[in-house]
């Protein structure tokens, strides 16, 4: 791998897909990983009474989306091997679009100059697995155009997307380090 972020592999997608599953599973297989900003936000926010969650003040809540996604980036530095994030910076963009609200420049910014392995893992809409929970409140419609929204970002920026099967965990994997080369 030539630079650090080649070796940052993001796992995208709408709410409710698999990703965070399939980041567990990496890291219960010895891989680093960085787990999801809106879960921790939305935790750390609830226990505080805090303002920044996505059903109250969205535009916040995308802020610290974004201050996480930099942080788990720069952390990475340390690790000696291979990353899988659970989303990236350009989830933020994607994020802001599906709102209606405008991205600001910054924002654009931090999504051009951090950037990740050129090919991004998507896991497409699952309605079979897709449940609601105190932290993910969205609809099945709403987590598929999640999707939509943040694909389409990546794609935008250059990434190659690699859609993840719709399979076990155990094949996600496989799949996963397959196309990664870290089988």
């Amino acid at each position: 791998m030539q630079n650090d972020s080649d070796r940052y592999f993001v796992l995208t997608g709408g709410p409710g897909s698999g990703k965070t599953t399939l980041i567990d599973a990496l890291r219960a297989q010895g891989f680093a990983t960085a787990p999801e900003a809106g879960r921790g936000i939305i935790r750390d926010q609830m226990a505080i009474g805090g303002p920044a969650l996505p059903w109250q003040d969205r535009a916040l809540f995308a802020e610290l989306m974004l201050a996480w996604e930099l942080r788990s980036w720069q952390t990475a530095h340390a690790e000696p091997g291979p990353v899988f994030f659970d989303r990236g910076a350009p989830d933020t963009i994607g994020y802001l679009r599906l709102c209606c609200l405008p991205v600001p420049d910054h924002i654009t910014s931090a999504a051009e100059k951090f950037r990740y392995a050129r090919r991004v893992f998507v896991a497409p809409p699952w309605p079979e697995i897709f449940t609601h929970d105190e932290e993910r409140k969205q609809t099945l419609d709403e987590a598929e155009r999640t999707f939509r929204s943040v694909t389409s970002v990546y794609a935008e920026l250059g990434y190659e997307l690699v859609p993840l099967p719709l399979a076990s965990v155990e094949e996600r994997v496989r799949f996963v380090l397959d196309q990664t080369g870290l089988q």
